[in-house]
Order: C-alpha cells, then sequence, then structure tokens
C-alpha cells in the first residue's frame, strides 16, 4: 500500500487508512477508487460517525469543488453467515457545501457492500447544486484484492537513501528473487464512477481521497488524505513529535508548509545517488511535480502514472519505480510487475479484482 499506515490515528484504526486512490477513464465515466483498511480480513468499514470523500478539484487551486460522500452502516450477518455486509449512502456536495462537513445534502444512492448500485434515472440538486448530477452514476463498496505492488527490499534502500542523503544500498537485491510484500492481501475498497457530464466542464480535474472522523466536541477531523502514491512513505511528512500532521491539511496548503523539506529531502537523495548534474534544480522541479498534493487527470483519456507523463492512475501502473526514478533522477528495479499483485483487474465495474478468498 503506496500510503500504508503513516498516520497516528490510521494506524490506531485502519478501517480509517487510506493505502491508495486511482482515477482513470472507465465504461462510461470517470472512475475514482479509494482503498482503505490495508491487510483487510472482515473489518469493514468505519460505521461510527465517519466520512468517506472523494475530493474533487475543477479549476486547478487545490481546492474541492465537487465532493462525493460515503458513510457505513454497522456490519449485519444473515443468518449461518460469516462474512457480514454493510449498508451504504452516497450523497454530493458542490461549491462551498463541498467543503462543509456539517452540510447534509440529499442521497443520491443507497447500497450494499459488495453490490453495484446504479443512478439510473436524473436527480434533484445536491449540496445547492440545481443542475445536479445526470443518469449513470454508480458506485460500489467491498472487499477487493489490493491492486498495489512493491518489493520491501528496495522501497526500504531508497527510503533511507533519501533520508540520510546516500545512494540506495541495494547490494544484497536480487531482482529475481524479488516478491511483493501485499502479495495475497485484500483492501476495502470505494469504487465510484461519474458521468464526466457531472464533472462540471471541467477538462482536467485534480482527485484525493480523505477520512473524517466525528470528534467529543462536535467538530470533525481528517484522519487520512491520499493522492500521489509514496509521498508520505518516501518523505515522512508526519511527525507526531513535532507536530506536524499532514493528513489533518489542505493540499492547497502542502507547497507552504512541505515545500522546502521536499526539495530538500531530493536534493540530498538525487545528489547522492549521482544521475543529475543539478540537484537543487532537479529537486525544484520535482517540488512542481508533486505538490500540492493531488491526482491530476485529463477526463476522458487514458489513465498513465510515469515518470514523463502523470494522468490520474490506472490500476496497473507501477507507482513505486515511477516515484523512485523521479526522486532519485535514475530508475530503480523492483524486477516486479502487475502479476505480481493480488489477482487481476476486471476489465468491467467495479474493475478491482475479487478479494483472494473468491478466486
Amino acid at each position: 500500500m503506496s500510503h500504508h499506515h503513516d498516520s497516528l490515528l490510521a494506524r490506531q484504526d485502519p478501517r480509517l487508512d487510506i493505502s491508495d486512490v486511482y482515477v482513470f477513464r472507465g465504461e462510461r465515466g470517470t472512475v475514482f477508487v479509494v482503498n482503505v483498511n490495508p491487510l483487510s480480513g472482515t473489518g469493514g468499514f468505519h460505521d461510527d460517525e465517519s466520512l468517506y470523500e472523494i475530493k474533487i478539484d475543477t479549476d486547478g487551486d487545490a481546492v474541492e469543488d465537487i465532493t462525493y460522500r460515503f458513510t457505513f452502516a454497522p456490519i449485519t450477518f444473515a443468518p449461518f453467515s460469516t462474512r457480514g455486509t454493510q449498508r451504504w449512502e452516497l450523497r454530493r456536495f458542490d461549491g462551498e457545501a463541498a467543503r462543509d462537513r456539517d452540510a447534509e445534502g440529499s442521497v443520491l444512492l443507497r447500497g450494499v457492500t459488495g453490490e453495484p448500485a446504479e443512478l439510473v434515472l436524473p436527480a434533484a440538486g445536491a449540496g445547492g447544486d440545481d443542475e445536479g448530477p445526470s443518469g449513470g452514476l454508480r458506485a460500489w463498496a467491498g472487499q477487493a484484492g489490493d491492486p498495489f505492488w512493491i518489493e520491501g527490499t528496495v522501497v526500504t534502500a531508497v527510503k533511507t537513501g533519501i533520508a540520510q542523503g546516500t545512494a540506495p544500498d541495494l547490494a544484497g537485491f536480487d531482482p529475481a528473487r524479488a516478491s511483493n510484500i501485499f502479495a495475497d492481501t485484500n483492501v476495502h475498497a470505494i469504487v465510484l464512477e461519474v458521468p464526466d457530464a457531472d464533472l462540471g466542464g471541467a477538462q482536467e480535474i485534480g482527485f484525493w481521497g480523505v477520512t473524517v472522523l466525528a470528534t467529543d466536541a462536535g467538530g470533525w477531523r481528517q484522519i487520512n488524505r491520499c493522492a500521489t502514491p509514496l509521498l508520505n512513505t518516501l518523505f515522512d511528512l508526519e511527525d507526531p513529535d513535532q507536530h506536524i500532521d499532514f493528513n489533518a491539511t489542505e493540499p492547497a496548503e502542502d507547497r507552504e508548509r512541505y515545500g522546502a523539506e521536499i526539495r530538500s529531502a531530493v536534493e540530498r537523495g538525487a545528489g547522492a545517488a549521482g544521475a543529475v548534474a543539478q540537484p537543487a534544480a532537479h529537486a525544484a522541479r520535482v517540488h512542481d511535480l508533486l505538490l500540492p498534493d493531488v491526482l491530476r487527470y485529463e477526463v476522458g483519456t487514458e489513465a498513465h502514472f510515469g515518470v514523463k507523463r502523470r494522468n490520474g492512475r490506472a490500476l496497473t501502473d507501477s507507482a513505486p519505480e515511477v516515484m523512485f526514478e523521479l526522486v532519485l533522477g535514475r530508475p530503480v528495479t523492483m524486477g516486479l510487475d502487475a502479476s505480481a499483485a493480488t489477482g487481476v483487474p476486471r476489465e468491467t465495474f467495479p474493475y478491482l479484482a475479487p478479494p483472494k478468498a473468491e478466486r
């Protein structure tokens, strides 16, 4: 999981821990995926005053203009069954309401985990938008095979090199013996497919996923946010000892809050790796590519998260190798490909591979 256990509060309750997000072209629109509860068994989704949000920026300012919000009911078990299900509701909020967690909105879809739900007919506006969504919106939530893969020895070497300003030590690594440390694991996933007409006419959007929990004081606490894979893993932006809570902040704040730290870390790591002639200039370019932390996607196009072109993120993109090369300025091979992930993504909705137990 590229965003695995980077938040103290998410470690306390993995149901609110976002492991990865994806955005790509689906069968009938733009698909948003938020994976949570990494290494999940039957824990399901958090059901007590919690929110799972898909944030969409339509004008390039790293501030959400549309929010799709999922809430879940407690797990229920059928007679003689050991596998429970959860009912869920989906609401949409636009404009100011997209940034207001106390906004109530109206329910667009209701469903149960493991089964798709679809809005067939046009609905009334949600969150103050008179036009409202068009028909064709569909959603799914449930357990799925984790599409992410990574080699533990390699990511540890890269992460250590960036932190210490040394070249990654891969002397003992044999690509022929590479293994995915998350092989045969499941996640709990939210999949939302939105007709392009519902994205406010934007040609390019920014996307990030968020989990939120109610506080005893009556407000809300943002537990996790995720967009760029491995960003927090490689740069350790979350530091409770220094009262640095990356997951509680907003993308529009990223350059001011975290820009200097990322530039310094990239300059250190790339300089030690020895592949770029001007580490400071390289670090400035990487800073501009990675911050603010949103996934940019050109609506209606094929997604690809690569070194030279980053347009959304597809389920089979090798995100770790892309991030290693972006930061260090040279390729770092893991010896793995998409076949190392848990299952093969489906070509049809909800796209993710079935969970291990069902294959």
